[in-house]
């Protein structure tokens, strides 16, 4: 076994194969169900039920991208992985870097995401800053301590998450069905000039976070075989859902476009007070879904830097009783408590489109380079037509980056700069092989 598929020294190979689908698709699904069919049909209109199905099939370039590369390592660090070994340390470090930022960005937005959800039900947390701090806090320091005592347990509590965040769903549109005025939802019309950009990112990120799944492979059993088998099965579930919620929101909700709360105020209209109420707890548990996922996911990537040198080497170390990178689960989450409570958040979310965006052209970039050193590897992920899906999937990645905001651009040239920055210190001595 090389050093690039050594897996890290005292972590534990705990996650199996359904838990990992319960990860990804815990990842993907998250505030934005609840509000992207009135974002998409104030864009498209009905329309937007065939823009759902075609980015699900598009995302699936990449998802595929993803499982190819991910057949290759059992080694913690998805993107910053693949592309450190097809082209470098500074190259993988940037990906690394500019990942990890949109992790934390994450988390502090989902948190207040959380706050203002709660609000609803508890006025003062979206009103008055103790409570706000309250409720961003207990559930954050909740879900770091399950993490930090074992990666078992914090798989187990996204599963839960999971099953607790696609039941509501799942009422929604079984119930739906029969509520619908099919008309509505097959009233396709024209996009408008210039919304096609808009919607591609809207859609994008909807469907965004899939790559995280394979960031913690060092504590996934048979990660070769399990990364790829999650991600097809999750991309073919989350495509699934979308389209089903699309479809139900658009048959039973006049007016959708304008709905604040759309999955709210559809399901009050077919069943009552106790639906908008079912919807509005399944929002809240979605979030929190994603918070509990990105906690355990996104301090791999710190865990995986430091351990190649960037950053205090005490990041790196694993918790001699609970086998988890302690130090940079605590870490992450207290960047991200801090920045949600100042409310600075905002700024460093705005690195999430380029982050995202970084990760997933270097990752399709890194396929071909994977498969030709690993062409003797018999039992990795073989993409059909040779090198046509990373190509595609590097043309899509274009797409989308060229429709980024001019702010979005600065903010992730400045980080990709910082990332500069810190590389010139890198800690020597480190394991692993590089390029």
């Amino acid at each position: 076994m090389n050093e690039a598929e050594r897996p890290s020294a005292g972590l534990v190979r705990a996650v199996t194969r359904w838990e990992l689908v319960g990860l990804g698709i815990n990842d993907v699904v998250g505030s934005g169900v609840y509000l992207l069919p009135a974002a998409a049909a104030a864009l498209l209109g009905a329309t937007s039920l065939l823009a759902v199905i075609l980015a699900g099939l598009a995302v699936a370039l990449l998802v595929l991208c993803f499982a190819e590369a991910s057949s290759y390592f059992d080694e913690p660090g998805g993107g910053y992985l693949y592309t450190r070994e097809a082209f470098g340390r500074f190259i993988g470090f940037e990906v690394g870097w500019m990942t990890w930022l949109a992790r934390v960005a994450s988390v502090a937005s989902l948190s207040n995401g959380f706050a203002l959800a709660t609000g609803f039900l508890w006025p003062a947390a979206s009103a008055e800053f103790w409570a706000r701090a309250l409720v961003i806090t207990v559930p954050l320091a909740l879900l770091t301590w399950i993490n930090v005592v074992g990666v078992k347990a914090g798989a187990r509590t996204a599963v839960g998450l999971v099953i607790a965040k696609m039941l509501p769903l799942a009422i929604f549109v079984v119930v739906g069905l029969f509520f619908m005025n099919w008309d509505q939802v097959f009233a396709f019309e024209t996009p408008r000039p210039g919304v096609l950009g808009e919607t591609a990112l809207l859609l994008l990120f909807a469907y965004a976070g899939f790559e995280n799944t394979p960031a913690a492979a060092g504590e996934y059993r048979d990660p070769k075989r399990n990364v790829p088998f999650a991600l097809l099965v999750m991309i073919l579930i989350i495509t699934a859902t979308y389209t089903a919620v699309q479809a139900v929101a658009l048959g039973t909700l006049p007016g959708l476009a304008q709905a604040e709360s759309p999955l709210a105020e559809a399901a009050a209209r077919f069943m009552g007070g106790a639906g908008a109420m079912l919807m509005t707890i399944g929002a809240m548990i979605s979030i929190e879904g994603n918070v509990g996922n990105t906690t355990l996911i996104g301090p791999r990537y710190l865990f995986a830097l430091a351990e190649d040198g960037y950053g205090p080497k005490a990041l790196a170390r694993v918790h001699p009783k609970y086998h988890t990178p302690a130090l940079a689960i605590i870490t992450q989450s207290s960047v991200s408590l801090v920045l949600a409570l100042s409310g600075s958040f905002v700024q460093l979310a705005m690195l999430s489109v380029i982050a995202r965006l970084a990760t997933y052209i270097g990752t399709a970039a890194a396929v071909p380079v994977l498969r030709k050193r690993f062409r003797d590897r018999t039992d990795a992920v073989r993409l059909p037509g040779g090198p046509i899906i990373p190509i595609l999937a590097l043309l899509l990645c274009l797409v989308f980056l060229s429709s980024t905001t001019r702010y979005n651009l600065i903010a992730g040239a400045i980080a990709l700069v910082v990332g500069v920055v810190i590389y010139q210190f890198r800690r020597e001595g480190t394991a692993h092989r590089v390029v």
